[in-house]
């Protein structure tokens, strides 16, 4: 099971100090703490994609390039990469390149986002979103996986004859996570193709996630990728720490009603009750997070929102330390204890250039040997 941090870059006053950050001082916390995450011994780092105020990664291949510079296991990921407004040749193109440079390190959650002006800044109607969601993906898949495509939609040029370059690496495309909230839509679009699902989890009851998920692996099982179980599903969370949970939870606190996404609104004892947000010690941290498993089935990623709302960045670090030191390595142990042998761990490049190589070798098999095989078996 994979374990990370995902952020999405806000530049929001820490409401105890009154100090905001400037762009560049924002920025450069992000690599911070995805140079933090790697040293604490977490899996994945994942950045949003936003294109205004008061968030700055605009540009998530150059953040996350600059990153993968500096360091040698961290799978980097996006927690949004809007398959909506963006081009999906650019995409297939400027991904592919940060797989070279990473390593193969690289992976992409596909989102519609949540700012709806985006879509006419961009040139789009949000009206289309869904179908947009699904056309730029199609193509994208093929563009990744055809040498030469051939390809007439509704919301692009048509292609004609159209190489992509480079080609993803090893000819192995980087792995797809679809991440929503609240559009059946897209739970099916990652069934369909036997992708990953990611639910956000950081707002909504469980009785909603729960009800996205099972649509999911239902839909999976449907579509011939295995059974319900061995649907590839990761999930967000929200954390805040101390040894102390009453500690936590002071600290916590004007960081939460001033926060601009849930600030002024329920309050903090309300959210935490309604929703995954875990503000406590490591050991409530732990309980929560396993007793995901319960409602979800067994998942394959679990990344943590630590960086929002003004937390000062000396806090995040922190904050990270605990959850590297204190709580993945029980989770790892635990979850890890608890799955069963046929559900299978989180993609990484390596275990799907090893699937391909298999497929490879299957298709040199003649169908004699193939169907000798099976008789044996």
């Amino acid at each position: 099971m994979q374990f990370g941090v995902f952020t999405v870059g806000d530049v929001t006053q820490d409401p105890t100090t009154g100090r905001t950050l400037s762009e560049a001082e924002r920025i450069k916390a992000m690599v911070a703490i995805a140079l933090k995450a790697e040293e604490v011994g977490l899996d994945v780092f994942a950045q949003g994609e936003h294109h205004n105020p008061p968030f700055v990664p605009s540009s998530p291949t150059t953040m996350l390039g600059f990153i993968a510079a500096q360091t040698s296991k961290l799978i980097l990921s996006t927690s949004t990469t809007l398959i909506t407004t963006n081009d999906p040749v650019k995409i297939a193109e400027d991904y592919a390149i940060l797989q070279h440079l990473a390593d193969g390190r690289v992976d992409l959650m596909m989102g519609r986002g949540n700012t709806g002006p985006v879509y006419p800044w961009f040139g789009q109607d949000i009206r289309n979103g869904i179908a947009l969601a699904v056309e730029n993906y199609a193509l994208l898949r093929r563009l990744w996986r055809e040498d030469v495509v051939d390809w007439e939609g509704k919301f692009r040029t048509p292609l004609q004859g159209f190489t992509s370059t480079p080609r993803p690496l090893d000819d192995v495309p980087p792995f797809v996570w679809h991440g929503s909230i609240r559009s059946p839509e897209i739970a099916e679009q990652a069934a369909y193709y036997g992708d990953g699902f990611f639910h956000n989890n950081i707002f909504w009851p469980i009785s909603h996630t729960k009800q996205m998920i099972d649509l999911y692996r239902r839909r999976f099982e449907h579509y011939g990728h295995g059974s319900a179980d061995q649907a590839i599903v990761g999930l967000g969370g929200q954390v805040f720490m101390r040894k102390n949970s009453q500690d936590a939870v002071n600290e916590f606190r004007p960081y939460f009603d001033n926060a601009p996404v849930y600030g002024h609104g329920p309050s903090l004892e309300d959210f935490t009750r309604e929703t995954p947000l875990t503000v406590g010690s490591p050991q409530q941290v732990i309980e929560r997070t396993l007793s995901f498993r319960e409602h979800f089935g067994d998942y394959q990623r679990q990344l943590f929102l630590m960086d929002h709302a003004g937390l000062p960045l000396k806090t995040v670090l922190e904050q990270l330390d605990i959850l590297g030191s204190e709580v993945v390595p029980v989770l790892r142990k635990e979850f890890d204890s608890l799955r069963p042998a046929h559900v299978p761990e989180a993609p990484t490049h390596a275990s799907l250039k090893a699937a391909a190589e298999r497929a490879r070798a299957l298709e040199t098999v003649s169908p004699e040997v193939v169907g000798l095989e099976g008789t044996a078996r």
